[in-house]
């Protein structure tokens, strides 16, 4: 690569467009979790005015998941084309626009047709911001920032609780969606203030037809099969973990353990707390003891953080221990700060948005069967067997990152000459 000097990545110290491509892509991860997980505060409200049930509003959920997968293959593909500056830019106002509507709603359907609108733009943003600091970046540095650009999403989620459970009452539940808008507007104000990933440029020039469907072709070619399946897998495992917890979370707090309002709010921010530690501090552990066993003691500490407050609730709760058990499982979810940087060190850049993109979010889109599952166990039990399921998969993430290579450090400018 001939066009630059000096490649941003290869700067021994962060410069200023370092940070600003890191406040972009960690500003986006903020506001696609708050416009995610912002559904699940309101879920109440939703079925009281709209006289939707339970299924109804897992399958709000579930079809909002799979829409981040149709999302994360089209935003790879179009980031590999584009750039990664301009799809960032365009995911965030998706998702932006499709929560804003969703104040709109008038039925199951339109919501519905919304969430998929919203899940759209919340897939592409996370594999695009990803990809942006892990090329930007140095690799000494790769790691630390792409966990910390994941911390955004405890963040938006803190916000996703006051908004839902404390604002939300005040304001209404259609109110509480269009106040989504706000980064769609933010990110007009700053978007000429960024400049394009150089290794991406300096790729376009030698690769003259990026973001083709030959680049998801290649994902499965005998040269990339390997780490896109078991890439693939760990993810799979990864997001189970999270969704099998989170997604009947605030109900679970609330209705069957009988947790006030204000109760489960600060709970949930308790455990968010607890995802702010462990995602920044992944990034750093992971640079001293490297990825994979960061991987598995992470998502070991989950496992215990959700058995103990499933089926060992009643123990936790008489020693007052719950609000630092969820902690722990806050604590514990910083593995997923890993995915970023392990997946970006797998693929070359011609295809690199495109891989990262479809590996997160055909993971997420898999997540479809999740609230319906959990909504099915709790039927026949109750809700902490259902997200007691997490502890299993959480489990098989720590056990699973072993079938992979040491990446830690590697030179990714190395992976286009290869």
């Amino acid at each position: 690569m001939g066009g630059f000097s000096i490649l941003l990545n290869e700067h021994k110290t962060l410069t200023r467009e370092h940070y600003k491509i890191f406040g972009i892509s960690w500003a986006g991860w903020v506001f696609d979790f708050y416009d995610l997980m912002l559904f699940t505060y309101l879920t109440v409200a939703l079925q009281a005015d709209l006289g939707l049930t339970p299924m109804m509003i897992s399958l709000c959920i579930s079809v909002s998941l799979l829409a981040t997968a149709v999302g994360g293959i089209i935003c790879g593909i179009l980031g590999d084309k584009y750039g990664r500056k301009r799809v960032l830019q365009w995911t965030i106002i998706v998702y932006s626009i499709g929560a804003f509507l969703c104040g709109f709603a008038w039925s199951f359907g339109s919501l519905v047709l919304f969430r998929i609108i919203t899940g759209i733009g919340v897939g592409g943003e996370w594999a695009t911001g990803q990809t942006f600091i892990n090329e930007t970046f140095p690799p000494h540095l790769r790691g630390r920032f792409g966990a910390l650009m994941q911390s955004g999403a405890p963040v938006g989620i803190i916000l996703a609780a006051i908004v839902g459970n404390i604002i939300s009452p005040i304001i209404g539940w259609r109110f509480a969606f269009m106040l989504s808008v706000i980064p769609a507007f933010i990110v007009i104000l700053i978007r000429r203030r960024l400049n394009e990933s150089d290794v991406w440029i300096e790729n376009k020039k030698e690769n003259k037809n990026p973001g083709s469907i030959a680049e998801v072709k290649a994902l499965i070619s005998q040269g990339y099969r390997k780490y896109f399946i078991i890439s693939l897998i760990l993810c799979i495992f990864g997001m189970a973990a999270y969704w099998f917890t989170y997604s009947w979370l605030p109900t679970y707090l609330s209705k069957e353990r009988g947790l006030t309002i204000v109760g489960s709010t600060i709970g949930i921010i308790i455990m968010q707390c607890g995802d702010l530690v462990g995602y920044s501090s992944f990034g750093i552990v992971s640079e001293k003891i490297g990825k994979r066993l960061s991987f598995t003691i992470y998502s070991f500490i989950m496992a215990i953080g959700i058995t103990l407050i499933t089926l060992f609730w009643n123990q936790v709760s008489a020693d007052n221990l719950i609000l630092l058990v969820l902690f722990i499982v806050g604590v514990g979810v910083g593995f997923f700060s890993g995915f970023g940087p392990l997946f970006s060190e797998l693929f070359p850049t011609k295809i690199r948005n495109t891989a990262v993109g479809t590996i997160f979010n055909l993971a997420r889109g898999v997540q479809f069967v999740t609230p319906l599952l959990i909504t099915l166990i709790s039927s026949y039990y109750d809700l902490s067997y259902g997200i007691f399921v997490a502890a299993i998969f959480a489990l098989l993430t720590g056990i699973w990152i072993w079938v992979f290579p040491n990446t830690d450090n590697i030179d990714i400018n190395e992976l286009d000459e290869c």
